[in-house]
């Protein structure tokens, strides 16, 4: 079920910051960060899970598992990448269903061709407007709760021009989308007109490396944006980070001098290892040979 907290933040006007999870590890740590949201990356999904390009591989059912196991496995609201909902109509009612029911907060359909491309990556292409405009509708009329957001997101920026882009925002606003993603906007001064023309609640895609100019969340508020997710800052972390530790394992020989680490005693309290010592140690049986 949706949580509700997340519809309220939005009603209340409060802008959200949302960091990318891709695993079980990043939801738990991010999760008990004070977020108010938390975003399910495709890329980072389908790069941990099944260690491919985010390009159309993954399916429904890779992705409804994995988004929803790591829904459950936290307390913040989230919002999940859903692709094009994999497929026609009925594929997007029956996504909707599924990331509904898997205790996701929110969903992100976009207008891509299938197979979809990832953002901020070329030769994305997008299906006529007025088709997306029916995905949105049915994606709305499926859900059970209007605490479940759905988010629409559109490529046409790259490829059409920002015009379409734009176009197509306000297209999707009014077929019932509670949360305007125009996808890679070039500058900040596009990124104004786009706050300028949408009234709808704006997502900011902040990727490090990527189309977009990364802003302060105090500016993105003050352009008209609502919520920054920030997908990719995770799984670049952790990427860092392993290749330089697996770096001084390979050249050393040992794990000595990598300095300050996040702590096998934190690792064991995060994962719930407390709580598994304790039931055992309630339930504990007499040995039997006493």
């Amino acid at each position: 079920m949706a949580n509700p907290a997340l519809r309220q933040a939005f009603e209340q006007k409060k802008f959200i910051v949302a960091p990318g999870i891709f695993d079980m590890i990043s939801a738990k740590v991010a999760d008990g960060m004070g977020f108010d949201c938390l975003y399910g990356t495709g890329f980072g999904t389908v790069a941990s899970h099944l260690g491919v390009a985010d390009a159309g591989i993954a399916t429904y059912a890779d992705m409804v598992a994995r988004m929803g196991q790591m829904a459950r496995g936290v307390k913040t609201p989230m919002i999940a990448d859903a692709d094009t909902g994999y497929g026609g109509l009925l594929n997007v009612r029956h996504t909707v269903m599924g990331y509904e029911a898997a205790g996701i907060s929110g969903i992100q359909l976009e207008d891509q061709e299938t197979p979809k491309k990832c953002g901020h990556t070329p030769g994305r292409r997008v299906i006529p407007a007025e088709e997306m405009v029916l995905k949105i509708k049915v994606a709305a009329e499926a859900r059970t709760s209007p605490d479940f957001l759905i988010v629409a997101r559109t490529d046409a920026r790259t490829t059409l021009g920002l015009e379409e882009a734009i176009r197509r925002g306000l297209m999707f606003g009014d077929a019932g989308a509670d949360i305007v993603f125009i996808e890679s906007p070039e500058s900040e001064e596009e990124m104004r007109a786009i706050g300028r023309a949408i009234a709808k609640p704006l997502l900011a895609n902040m990727v490090e490396g990527g189309r977009t100019p990364i802003l302060p969340a105090e500016t993105l508020k003050q352009i008209g944006y609502a919520i920054a997710i920030y997908p990719a800052v995770g799984f670049l972390a952790v990427a860092a980070a392993l290749e330089r530790v697996y770096g001084h394992l390979k050249q050393q020989g040992d794990s000595i001098a990598l300095g300050e680490s996040y702590g096998f005693k934190r690792m064991t309290e995060l994962m719930g290892f407390p709580e598994v010592w304790e039931f055992e140690k309630r339930w504990a049986q007499p040995d039997a040979a006493e």
